[in-house]
């Protein structure tokens, strides 16, 4: 076998593995249970898919019904070797999604006395 004809099959192999995600399973509960402010069982992941750059969206089911739709970024194989395993994956960011039970977001309290100004009147939390 050719040296030459081996090079460019391992540059196109070595970039192709390089992009997707290194988290795993249990680094994404993790992030996610933070986010959410559930523990690790509470919840169940599905639908995940990964995006180039390593972008990786997914769907969260919770026991009582609330659901979620999150994603983070993890690292990919190319970005941990060439910073040496420096780079972190970033946390899950999750959105509540309109209608299911159990994820509205609370109101806000409305403010009273001192803490009452103008800005707080004309959003109208006081």
């Amino acid at each position: 076998m050719h040296l030459r004809s081996f090079v460019p099959a391992a540059a196109v192999l070595a970039l192709l593995t390089g992009c997707a995600a290194t988290i795993d399973q249990s680094g994404l509960e993790q992030r996610t249970a933070q986010a959410i402010g559930r523990t690790v069982g509470q919840f169940t992941i599905s639908d995940r898919s990964e995006e180039t750059g390593g972008r990786i969206n997914y769907s969260v089911q919770t026991r009582d019904g609330a659901a979620y739709r999150c994603y983070l970024y993890g690292v990919t194989g190319f970005q941990k070797a060439m910073s040496f395993g420096q780079i972190p994956n970033s946390d899950a960011i999750c959105t509540a999604m309109v209608g299911s039970k159990g994820s509205a977001p609370a109101a806000a309290p409305k403010a009273t006395g001192p803490e009452c100004n103008a800005l707080l009147r004309a959003a109208g939390r006081c």
